[in-house]
């Protein structure tokens, strides 16, 4: 008779989806309910009014702190001549924003975007770069559209202001703006008179542009878009942090479950007793998931940015599965191990996925080495947890 050890199949199976079951049935968690946000925050309107090119989707990223591509993937045709971005949802949203196109055209005309936009609307931003004054048809238009309704506040935001001062820092209080950079400010402000009623210069750069303030003159733009708004609709824009902390909130609990069912896929080919085998199976898995959960946050493109870096920086299944390959060879033990790792190592990176997205969509991709460290964080956590009880979240 053999002395082999024998392994309890359905007693380990049992153990294995009893742990499962535990990422689907947590522990209650109140529900937040996207309605009662809602509810309890009037939505601001703002007509963004400005050419392509001009800084628009910046000040909606500032904002909103969703990334460019997300933005993009918001907008939806509204006239012939316009788009409309409800921010974060159709169905849900804390801020709609409003983009008036084809300024830059010399027919173009407010008629029908002031039927669509002229009720709805509670402040217009008009956007524009500080060195650019070939205004003619956006100052006509503008004129129009403020002749229609003189009581909308409208902002004028001069955008791109390191362009008057290239290949230096933004000044600051002890650094006074060059003098030619004031005097394009006094120039666009007699250009405009009568068109506004508060102007903001700024600058919202992204952190590869080098610059140490990203988000120059945002503040100033912020306080001054709260100071101008209706009272109710004030609160919605001091409290959006807050709003958009819920909303991650929301998707982390969605996310969980993606995470749970593509990193269980990957256990049960990490099991497959023949070595080497689950190396052709498991990265399709884990670059299905990563796709998953950035179309479950709109961001696309951050998906493949990160698989993209987790590549170079070596994380994931492949980079650690193939050393544990010959421990395969050993009976009931090597199915354990490439299981728990295959599930460690998906799980892991499924929540490092999320951490990088966040930080991204607030315009502050983490590094390399911080994406590794989370990474590794979650992975520790997760073969602890696999190692105690199968199955069981990280």
């Amino acid at each position: 008779m053999s002395d082999e050890p024998k392994m309890d199949t359905p007693n380990a199976l049992s153990r294995f989806w009893g742990g499962v079951r535990q990422f689907w049935n947590p522990e209650p968690i109140r529900e937040i309910d996207i309605a009662d946000i809602r509810a309890k925050t009037p939505a601001p309107v703002f007509w963004l009014f400005g050419k392509t090119q001009s800084g628009k989707t910046s000040i909606i990223r500032y904002l909103t702190g969703a990334e460019d591509a997300a933005i993009g993937n918001g907008f939806r045709p509204c006239t012939k001549t316009s788009r409309i971005y409800p921010f974060p949802t159709d169905d849900a949203p804390v801020l709609t924003f409003l983009d008036t196109r084809g300024l830059d055209e010399p027919a173009y005309d407010p008629a029908e975007d002031l039927a669509s936009f002229d009720g709805r609307a509670h402040l217009m931003i008009v956007t524009c770069r500080l060195r650019d004054f070939a205004h003619g048809g956006l100052k006509d238009a503008l004129r129009k559209v403020r002749g229609a309704n003189p009581r909308r506040p409208v902002v004028l935001a001069l955008t791109c202001l390191h362009e008057s001062y290239p290949q230096q820092q933004h000044p600051q209080p002890n650094f006074p703006a060059p003098a030619a950079t004031l005097s394009l400010i006094e120039q666009q402000k007699a250009e405009f008179a009568g068109l506004f009623d508060a102007l903001v210069p700024i600058d919202l750069t992204k952190p590869l542009e080098g610059f140490d303030d990203t988000e120059y003159g945002g503040a100033a733009l912020k306080a001054k878009l709260v100071e101008l708004l209706p009272v109710a609709y004030r609160e919605t824009l001091l409290r959006l942090d807050g709003v958009n902390a819920q909303f991650k909130e929301i998707y982390l609990k969605r996310a969980i479950p993606v995470i749970i069912g593509y990193s269980t896929l990957a256990a049960t080919a990490g099991a497959i007793p023949i070595p080497f085998v689950d190396l052709f199976v498991l990265p399709s898995i884990q670059v299905r998931m990563v796709k998953a959960l950035a179309d479950l946050s709109g961001s696309p493109g951050g998906g493949k940015r990160f698989l993209e870096l987790s590549a170079s920086i070596g994380i994931g299944l492949l980079a650690q599965q193939a050393i544990r390959q010959i421990a395969k060879l050993i009976p009931y033990v090597g199915s354990a191990v490439g299981a728990g790792l295959a599930y460690s190592s998906t799980y892991a990176l499924g929540r490092a996925f999320i951490e990088y997205d966040q930080q991204a969509h607030a315009g502050h991709a983490p590094d390399a080495e911080t994406v590794k460290k989370i990474y590794r964080d979650h992975m520790n956590k997760a073969e602890h947890k696999w190692g105690t009880t199968p199955g069981a979240p990280a």
